[in-house]
């Protein structure tokens, strides 16, 4: 093929990436924090503070049924300890549906915590965590969820660190009938976040801000009664883990995952849940 074709294809696929990018300013509600949260960067890039009165958070204004989610997100830097940064999908009510990417925060020069859990008819306990192998307050990192019928893969920088794959027909429930936002807020978990509650959040280094950009919300949009699906969904609808994925997953969980609720046998006296025990 022609050098021609090869860059019309790619100014395509170029054009496809930016009109999929989110605006800030029309793509999302901000729900709690007043004058903490602030659009800048005309709608482009988004910020959330947290001080001893108030945390902060926005959510999408549209509700979806499967999709790819990414995010580029700052987090807050120096002593952290005590904050915690959200991104995640969440339905409403006691047996809603929920996938969280939560990032914990940490005394200066130690490393954040990535938090990971699934979330099925009101039902959690899914929780992995990882160190992140870099310093995420540096400069932006890519953060992703993809959620289609077969599984739910977790994604830093493009790296696949982790998959929670549908197992509705032995009896493991799936997100796969609620419509879900995307949420993200900073907030105060000082009794948990940090080295289990040891350390507490030091108000004197407030206000905290973490900042958020390069946002793309690519699913199949809900309308109340169904979902309206665009081009891009053949994407990542039918999207499962190549052996490249695979392998690089294998990598950053034997190298940075320092919690895995499957292999936790002391909390599950009665036995590991099902999809532990299932490939």
């Amino acid at each position: 093929m022609s050098s021609s074709f090869h860059a019309l294809a790619a100014l395509l696929l170029l054009s496809f990436f930016i009109a999929s990018m989110a605006d800030f300013s029309k793509d999302v509600d901000i729900t709690w924090g007043d004058q903490r949260a602030v659009v800048t960067n005309n709608g482009q890039q988004l910020s959330l503070s947290l001080d001893k009165t108030s945390g902060s958070g926005f959510q999408s204004k549209q509700e979806f049924l499967f999709g790819r989610f990414d995010m580029k997100i700052k987090l807050v830097p120096g002593n952290s300890a005590g904050t915690v940064t959200a991104y995640y999908l969440s339905s409403q009510g006691p047996l809603h549906d929920e996938i969280d990417m939560e990032f914990l925060g940490n005394l200066s020069g130690q490393p954040y915590t990535l938090h990971t859990n699934v979330y099925a008819q009101g039902k959690g306990n899914r929780e992995q965590q990882f160190h992140l192998w870099f310093d995420p307050t540096a400069d932006f990192h890519t953060y992703s969820i993809l959620w289609n019928p077969q599984q739910i893969m977790f994604y830093v920088d493009g790296a696949l660190i982790r998959v929670f794959r549908n197992h509705e027909s032995s009896g493991v429930p799936y997100p796969s009938k609620q419509a879900m936002r995307i949420y993200s807020s900073l907030w105060d978990a000082e009794d948990w976040a940090t080295q289990g509650g040891r350390v507490k959040t030091d108000w004197t280094k407030a206000p905290f801000t973490a900042s958020f950009r390069d946002v793309s919300f690519n699913g199949c949009v809900w309308t109340g009664s169904s979902s309206s699906c665009g081009p891009s969904t053949s994407g990542w609808m039918n999207q499962a883990a190549v052996t490249s994925d695979l392998q690089k997953m294998q990598w950053v969980q034997k190298n940075y995952m320092i919690y895995n609720y499957c292999n936790d046998a002391q909390r599950f006296p009665q036995g590991l849940p099902t999809e532990c025990s299932l490939s």
